[in-house]
């Protein structure tokens, strides 16, 4: 809350974990300690930690660096409007220094102790979600999230890389599988989220181009999707245990897509099936990673 002069008060510690987006850290984390698992070859548990720590670092700077230029669009939105910065309990600039120097030191300690690739791919990544995502795209285009997408798709090449030192076909796969993932997923909840990103003036495809064009185009992207999922098996890098599930549960993503697709509703109160395709969207992708990563510890 703001003081009587309104000044900010002094953050606590809880604030700047809050800039981090620790749910969204969560499934970064997870997606590219997969893809370590997932990459041949040995690294000491001591450096696995160390490349870890750094990605969950890397992208709690991405999570306070888009804070830092969001917080006016975050205070119009009911779901944003209680974030450290729009609330009032921190200084603009502290989040910019926190975001900077978090960004700094994951690639500092990813270089000097995994390696320059992995350090390199986290820097981008870093600067992708925070200057081509947050700053340049997501203000501007109703693409935000098929471009910005990439941003998160990062992590499980980041993670193979601290392995091997290189990128294969496996990592694109895994890159290709969360980058057209996340426009469904996202589209998915904006739909029941219109209002709030209209009252906000971002351009997400519901508020520019209507409900219905949204859920073609998820539907379109679930159709898009589903031969990349089942593609680490296809080209065998997994075995029938991966091929297996990744067939079911993509099955499980399309019928949600379709009922979107067949959804006419325009209430929130009747956006069921988005609501639903959001939920499992999330399920679906730990799912398939985490089935992807056992099956190339067992092969």
């Amino acid at each position: 809350m703001l003081g009587d002069n309104n000044v900010a008060l002094p953050a606590e510690w809880r604030d700047f974990l809050a800039l981090t987006k620790p749910r969204v850290m969560s499934l970064v984390v997870f997606t590219a300690l997969c893809g370590l698992l997932a990459a041949p070859g040995y690294i000491h548990p001591v450096m696995a930690f160390i490349a870890i720590l750094c990605i969950a670092v890397g992208a709690g700077a991405s999570g306070a660096l888009n804070q830092w230029y969001e917080a006016d669009v975050d205070a119009k939105m009911d779901r944003t409007s209680k974030r450290p910065l729009p609330d009032g309990r921190m200084e603009r600039e502290n989040a910019l220094y926190f975001g900077v120097i978090l960004g700094a030191f994951s690639v500092g300690i990813m270089a000097v102790f995994v390696n320059w690739i992995s350090a390199g791919i986290l820097a981008f990544s870093i600067f992708f979600y925070a200057v081509v995502y947050t700053i340049w795209l997501k203000r501007s285009t109703p693409q935000n999230i098929v471009i910005g997408g990439a941003a998160g798709a990062f992590p499980p090449v980041i993670g193979w890389a601290a392995v091997t030192g290189d990128i294969s076909m496996l990592p694109i796969l895994m890159f290709l599988i969360i980058f057209l993932w996340t426009p469904p997923h996202f589209w998915a909840l904006a739909l029941f989220m219109k209002t709030d990103y209209a009252k906000a003036g971002i351009p997400m495809l519901p508020v520019v181009a209507g409900q219905k064009t949204t859920r073609n185009q998820i539907l379109l992207y679930s159709i898009i999707l589903t031969p990349f999922v089942i593609a680490p098996w296809a080209l065998g890098y997994t075995s029938y245990i991966y091929g297996a599930a990744s067939i079911i549960l993509s099955a499980i993503f399309l019928f949600l897509a379709v009922q979107i697709w067949r959804n006419d509703a325009i209430n929130v109160e009747g956006m069921k099936p988005e609501k639903q395709m959001f939920a499992f969207s999330i399920l679906y992708l730990f799912a398939l990673f985490a089935l992807m990563a056992l099956d190339r510890q067992i092969l």
